[in-house]
């Protein structure tokens, strides 16, 4: 795993790049998510939050190209070590330590 973004500077989302980001999209993204998931419960018709899916999409995206236009170094050797290790949080905390650093959650 080379980049978490390709050729053409868009963030490739895999699950290592999710995970690593994790922290992140949870404060980035929570308004996004909390509306999602507030029109789910209210309607379990999967067609009916299409929009505040695309929405949480848009937020993910965004913030995943902002992480690695500050940060990439951090980020791609974290998600390397995580994509390595398979998502073990435990075998890469020197990784997200450099990457939270350069790169603080908030």
């Amino acid at each position: 795993m080379a980049s978490a973004i390709d050729a053409t500077g868009n963030p490739i989302p895999t699950s290592s790049v999710l995970t690593a980001s994790a922290k992140h999209i949870g404060i980035r993204c929570m308004a996004e998510n909390v509306e999602f998931l507030k029109c789910k419960k209210k309607d379990p018709n999967p067609e009916k939050c299409l929009d505040k899916g695309k929405e949480v999409t848009r937020c993910v995206l965004g913030l995943l190209k902002d992480l690695h236009h500050r940060c990439a170094k951090e980020m791609d050797e974290y998600v390397g070590c995580m994509y390595y290790h398979t998502n073990e949080f435990d075998l890469c905390r020197k990784e997200q330590e450099a990457f939270e650093k350069a790169c603080p959650p908030k």
